[in-house]
């Protein structure tokens, strides 16, 4: 199970692959395949290491800007693995009909939108004036 963790508050995602998947898509369908290049608080700094409290509103910005772009990306564009482009999710194409576009696509274990995860822990990083990092449990 890895999620987004700030102090003592754990944001439950998934799979690493899961959450893989998500960067992967980013890198390919909206960075050419060049993994940061667009969106580098995203995908380098906090992909590699944390965000500090300072770069919470740029990361949002970068959120935002990801939401909208995938919003006009069909749900066969997702990639699973930038590394095996071929490669397909588990569940293959048997998605919930709820699922419109790659915007909404990406969805907690637990239920829950991706990107309202993320918000969730952008703000609790702003408050609690605490790091935002990946973590593995």
């Amino acid at each position: 199970m890895v999620g987004l963790k700030v102090g003592p508050i754990f944001y439950k995602i998934g799979t690493g692959s899961f959450l893989h998947c998500f960067f992967s898509t980013i890198a390919v369908r909206l960075e050419n395949g060049n993994w940061g290049s667009e969106y580098p608080i995203l995908m380098k700094q906090l992909y590699q290491a944390e965000i500090l409290p300072g770069d919470i509103n740029s990361l949002n910005k970068e959120l935002n800007d990801i939401k909208a772009k995938l919003k006009n990306i069909e749900i066969d564009q997702v990639v699973w693995d930038i590394d095996d482009t071929n490669k397909q999710p588990p569940w293959g194409d048997k998605v919930a009909e709820s699922i419109s576009d790659l915007s909404d696509y990406f969805v907690t274990s637990d239920g829950k939108d991706l990107f309202e995860v993320f918000y969730s822990a952008t703000d609790a990083c702003q408050r609690l004036s605490r790091n935002l990092s990946i973590k593995r449990l």
